[in-house]
């Protein structure tokens, strides 16, 4: 297994080199939506905490990040960091209001969610931020600006994100936190009757999601070089987070991966078939029908079921 993954490493360093300009940028769509489902996966797949307002993380980390540098002139690669701390600080706040009070399921989605919307009415009628407008910068191609003029770089970095952010996955799995998040999904009741002090752990789990997904937000701004209050911050990218780790398998590794390998293709080519027939938005359509073929047929997603797959076949040999 391990020698299949760093094949697959060396493939993906190679891939520029033959890959079109078009299909370079799918792969960094595919890359990064596959960091952010990670990021998503501590908190929502490992402990069970289902966050449907991991959209204000990433619009955090990327307005700070952006007002860093263009207002205040500190590069990028640091104000990262920063981002990432503050959107650290909204997800202390969530997480404390959440399972302090004991909010569980739908009720823990609903204050995601609000506290989403409150950032994205915040962005819009904010004129520092650009407001409804947006906030916008210039492209100056200056690397420390985290600006690149060729694209294969933004694949680098965008490869180089979900690799950390799998990384750190695999790690939180093997040591006592991640048996403990895991624990905590599976009978939450239980393990406070064992001990386990589940309000630290699902803190943890909910700070580190929001770091990472803040230090996100940076690569989002200077990418796009675009802030859209109603996108950044909106419901619709929330979702876009969390299907890649439903349909590829929440609470595994490698789920949120090929989750984003399968969705992202999928959804930009779909999306560019339909719009060019004439048919703009029926990719919609698309996406619906493979999430309940995988509610139906894949309630676990498609990384556990191929591994189990291939574990028998392996058995069967």
């Amino acid at each position: 297994m391990k020698l299949l993954g760093v094949g697959a490493v060396a493939v993906l360093l190679l891939l520029p080199a033959v890959l079109s300009s078009y299909a370079i940028t799918v792969f960094i769509f595919i890359f990064f939506y596959a960091y952010l489902g990670q990021a998503w996966n501590i908190v929502g797949g490992y402990a069970g905490q289902l966050s449907a307002g991991h959209a204000a993380f990433l619009g955090i980390g990327a307005y700070a990040a952006a007002l860093l540098s263009v207002e205040w002139g500190l590069t990028p690669w640091i104000g990262m960091f920063v981002g990432g701390a503050l959107a650290a600080v909204l997800g202390t706040v969530i997480g404390y209001l959440g399972f302090r009070f004991g909010l569980r399921g739908f009720y823990f989605v609903l204050l995601t969610v609000a506290f989403a919307e409150i950032c994205r009415i915040v962005a819009l009628n904010t004129s520092a931020v650009g407001g409804a407008l947006g906030y916008y910068i210039t492209f100056t191609g200056n690397p420390r600006q985290f600006q690149f003029q060729r694209n294969w770089v933004y694949y680098y970095v965008a490869l180089g994100l979900m690799l950390a952010a799998t990384g750190i996955v695999a790690l939180i799995e093997r040591r006592r936190f991640g048996a403990y998040l895991i624990a905590i999904r599976q009978d939450e009741s239980a393990c406070e009757a064992l001990g386990v002090d589940t309000f630290r752990y699902k803190m943890l789990a909910m700070i580190v999601s929001s770091f990472l997904t803040g230090v996100g937000g940076t690569f989002y701004a200077f990418y796009l070089f675009s802030l859209q209050p109603n996108a950044v911050f909106g419901i619709p990218l929330s979702v876009e987070i969390i299907i890649r780790a439903i349909v590829g398998g929440a609470g595994t590794v490698l789920g949120p991966v090929l989750g984003s390998f399968i969705l992202s293709p999928l959804a930009e080519l779909s999306r560019a078939y339909f719009t060019a027939a004439g048919f703009a938005g029926a990719h919609l359509v698309v996406y619906g029908v493979l999430l309940v073929a995988v509610v139906l047929f894949l309630p676990q997603g498609a990384y556990p079921y191929l591994a189990r797959r291939l574990g028998a076949g392996g058995q069967r040999r």
